[in-house]
């Protein structure tokens, strides 16, 4: 099978490369032209520096340290400090598969032409990439004003220090390197900025959020779907005309999806006992899930040009012969974006909590409390709601816009911030969340579906429930119910 290779071009980097960079190792290449604009931007960097203009983190420090010179002859060690002073990130480290898309978006970045770092370092971030070597970067520590707190991981590796994973095995990088066939770096003039100057990791984390949240929709919705069947649902709320009404896309869309999974359901007929209308948590699951996607859909445009546009400051315009001042580093545009979809997911968090709560309760489904199968002797799925509540106030915390909360750095320089990555790992800590208590509505549908002994179950949620229950058997008695969330969880996440 012939290996899959992303030709990268500064301009053209999407979501689902990164998905396929991120996950399924794919490796890449870099577009020729792309790379003649590195160079171009290299030069102007030397002739800048031949002319005697001051230019930030190149003859100068940075931040607070910008009245302070560096000289020529200092051009090695002082991007070798700069990286190793501002390595400050702290754990949980980044997966493998964040830190493979954090060094894609950056190196997309370098692409654009405007960065001005040696050719080399753009050929060590493919290389990297190619060969499996991925720098051991900790997760927290930026305040969105670009990632300088964990991005230096990847050039301290590229000099031989530091720890990385090569083919998945963690040693020291100088050993890393050897291993893989490549000789630590010598830096030269701004590329220690070059490096750290950039959010790719608040980038990253958001790109990967998108990929998780539109996953976790598509395996929640059969979810709800055989919860509905379970509770012996109206599908009123689907029909094709009324959503057509509203008009909103990603309302139309999951209506639409909803009714291809339930197609031939025992729903789509007169039952006994079914009520004229459902708990909003079931009639406006479509508007709210709906709603989440088009949040999606607009934090995905966002990225696009975040993931396809310079973040350098200061930024090289080759092509004017100058360099400018640049606030291209500021993404408050798409971490705003993040917010609202993390509004959203926590939106369909208390969804998903009162759905679990309804179907456990005989006022609705008709059905025995919690679910039981023998009441009096089993107790099911009584206790189980505290760790709903549980997720669903985290959720809560974790929608908090972090955006508004920083404090004024760098001798009140560095004065605003926008907390990018957190805004972004806060998001996918709802998704996670989100899985697990779609796995414990999962328990509850099949338990109700079970207990109705339905006929008929949709074409969707037939093959959703048959699997599922060759992972977790029916309840018919007490037993330990973390075990079941847990396998639960992960056949949700191996759908």
């Amino acid at each position: 099978m012939q290996e899959k290779v992303i030709r990268l071009t500064g301009s053209e980097l999407t979501i689902s490369q990164i998905k396929e960079i991120a996950f399924e190792n794919a490796k890449v290449e870099v577009d020729a032209e792309a790379m003649a604009k590195v160079q171009k931007a290299r030069e102007l960097i030397f002739e800048l520096d031949r002319r005697g203009i001051a230019v930030y983190g190149l003859n100068t420090g940075v931040g607070w340290n910008k009245d302070k010179v560096v000289y020529a002859d200092r051009y090695d060690a002082y991007n070798k400090n700069l990286l190793r002073s501002h390595m400050i990130g702290v754990g949980p480290e980044c997966s493998i598969p964040e830190t493979r898309t954090i060094m894609a978006v950056r190196l997309n970045g370098f692409l654009c032409g405007h960065t001005g770092v040696a050719p080399e370092i753009v050929e060590y971030y493919v290389e990297f990439l190619n060969r499996g070597v991925h720098p051991v970067i900790k997760s927290r520590g930026s305040v969105g004003e670009a990632d300088i707190a964990t991005l230096p991981a990847i050039g301290l590796t590229a000099i031989g220090e530091g720890e990385a994973y090569y083919q998945s095995q963690r040693m020291e990088s100088a050993k890393a390197l050897e291993l893989s066939g490549l000789k630590p770096l010598k830096l030269g003039p701004k590329d220690g900025l070059g490096i750290v100057s950039s959010n790719a990791q608040g980038a990253a984390f958001a790109a990967m959020g998108v990929i998780e949240a539109e996953q976790f929709i598509e395996r929640y919705r059969k979810v709800f779907c055989l919860a509905l069947e379970g509770l012996n649902g109206v599908l009123d709320p689907m029909d094709e005309s009324v959503n057509r009404e509203r008009g909103y896309q990603g309302q139309m869309e999951s209506a639409r999806k909803c009714r291809e999974l339930l197609k031939g359901s025992y729903l789509e007929k007169p039952w006994e006992g079914r009520a004229l209308q459902d708990p909003l948590s079931f009639r406006c699951q479509s508007a709210i899930t709906g709603s989440v996607m088009d949040a999606l859909a607009y934090l995905k445009q966002q990225l696009k040009v975040e993931l396809n546009a310079t973040d350098d400051n200061p930024c090289l315009l080759p092509e004017e012969d100058r360099m400018c001042g640049s606030p291209n580093f500021e993404p408050l545009t798409w971490v705003l974006a993040v917010e609202m979809a993390s509004t959203g997911l926590a939106h369909m968090s208390k969804m998903i909590s009162q759905q679990i709560l309804r179907i456990g309760d005989p006022g609705f489904t008709k059905l025995n409390r919690f679910l039981t199968p023998a009441e009096g002797a089993v107790i099911a799925y009584g206790t189980i709601q505290k760790t709903v509540s549980y997720l669903d106030t985290e959720n809560r915390m974790y929608a908090n816009p972090c955006s508004l909360d920083f404090l004024s750095m760098a001798g009140h320089i560095e004065d605003t911030a926008s907390n990018a990555t957190m805004a972004a790992a806060n998001m996918r800590k709802i998704i996670d969340n989100l899985y697990y208590m779609a796995a414990i509505e999962l328990m509850h549908a099949a338990q109700a579906v079970d207990l109705r002994e339905i006929p008929q179950l949709g074409e969707g949620t037939r093959p959703l429930f048959e699997s599922y229950r060759k992972e977790v058997p029916y309840l018919d008695n007490d037993r330990n119910m973390s075990v079941d969330i847990q396998k639960t969880y992960d056949f949700l996440k191996s759908l």
